[in-house]
């Protein structure tokens, strides 16, 4: 995706240990309008899947997922890192490592919002070591739902994430795939 790609290269910082930050328009400050887009480039990519649910991880996630949701007339759901008053104790639960917090969390779906007869796609804004998304596809299984793919916004190529999920079977598609990234120049070269 073009546009994205553009985006990365004016607005996107290098930083030490293999960091992007694009904070400014992806992750903390949000570009709507942007995001409009990528949602649409998902439901062009997965048409013919049958789409019926949209799943993330709290919290980067949830944006691209919200407008990617638009896009295909469904419901968005996302994966909470902490038991909260206001969901059953009825969850799908497992355990994620974050690379961006160095973190391991517990990560939950109510079962009321996840079925066996969901088609989900699972959204994310980064992928690095695949961890999120393997912890989704373990509460979409355990759901006994079909995973139909997963659409990433930004994929550090230079990392095995991406080639582990893709050798696993999952339908992947990366809107923008980091083959490189330079701290020192601040370049970064796309696949």
């Amino acid at each position: 995706m073009e546009l994205l790609k553009e985006r990365i290269r004016r607005d996107g910082r290098v930083r030490a240990g293999g960091v992007l930050k694009v904070d400014g328009f992806l992750n903390h400050q949000m570009d709507v309008e942007l995001f409009a887009e990528i949602g649409k480039e998902f439901r062009r990519r997965f048409a013919e899947d049958e789409v019926t649910k949209i799943l993330t991880i709290e919290a980067s996630g949830i944006g691209i997922a919200c407008l990617t949701a638009m896009a295909f007339h469904v419901p968005a759901v996302f994966a909470k890192k902490t038991q909260t008053k206001n969901i059953d104790a009825q969850v799908y639960s497992t355990q994620v490592e974050s690379f961006t917090h160095g973190k391991t969390y517990d990560i939950i779906v109510s079962r009321e919002y996840l079925q066996p007869s969901d088609r989900v796609l699972l959204i994310d804004d980064f992928l690095a070591n695949g961890k999120a998304l393997e912890g989704l596809a373990r509460l979409v299984k355990d759901a006994g739902a079909a995973l139909v793919g997963a659409g990433i916004v930004i994929e550090k190529g230079f990392q095995p994430g991406g080639d582990r999920l893709r050798e696993d079977g999952i339908h992947l598609e990366s809107l923008a795939i980091i083959d490189s990234m330079d701290e020192k120049t601040g370049e970064i070269r796309f696949r």
